[in-house]
């Protein structure tokens, strides 16, 4: 191949190395859209345990008997009870260490709790009412996971 025809093709990747090198590696991306996670960004969702059971979570100013299921990807489903009110997990997922959840009471109030798992296997955190956020308490397990 002749010097005159290689030029056109040298001036094009010569353009794309200095556009992607000005621009950033983000043009580079896959065309599907899908992007590359470090891993520790991977390890940080992936759930570090399996809250799915039958337990009981005790609150400051209530006991709660759940029974949760949990997927792979960490997502909580399932059904609580206190007492004569029921309610159902509108929302909720373990990642890593962290455990979020929120129930919708059957009588209307709706609870979101947040939680870590501590270092003896044991959940704990904070709960707020929703629909009155000064409804507030904090909650355990005396169960491992």
């Amino acid at each position: 191949m002749s010097i005159a025809r290689r030029i056109p093709q040298l001036l094009t990747a010569a353009s794309v190395a200095v556009l992607l090198s000005v621009a950033g590696a983000g043009l580079a991306a896959p065309a599907t859209g899908a992007t590359t996670a470090t891993a520790a960004e991977r390890s940080a969702r992936v759930p570090g345990f399996n809250a799915g059971g039958v337990y009981d979570i005790y609150q400051s100013n209530a006991t709660v008997h759940v029974d949760f299921s949990q997927n792979a990807e960490g997502r909580l489903y399932g059904s609580v009870r206190s007492g004569n009110t029921v309610g159902n997990v509108r929302e909720g997922s373990v990642d890593g260490q962290q455990i979020y959840f929120v129930i919708a009471w059957s009588h209307g109030p709706v609870g979101r709790y947040t939680g870590t798992r501590g270092p003896d296997g044991r959940l704990s955190g904070t709960t707020y009412d929703l629909t009155n956020p000064s409804s507030q308490a904090t909650w355990r397990t005396e169960r491992r996971f």
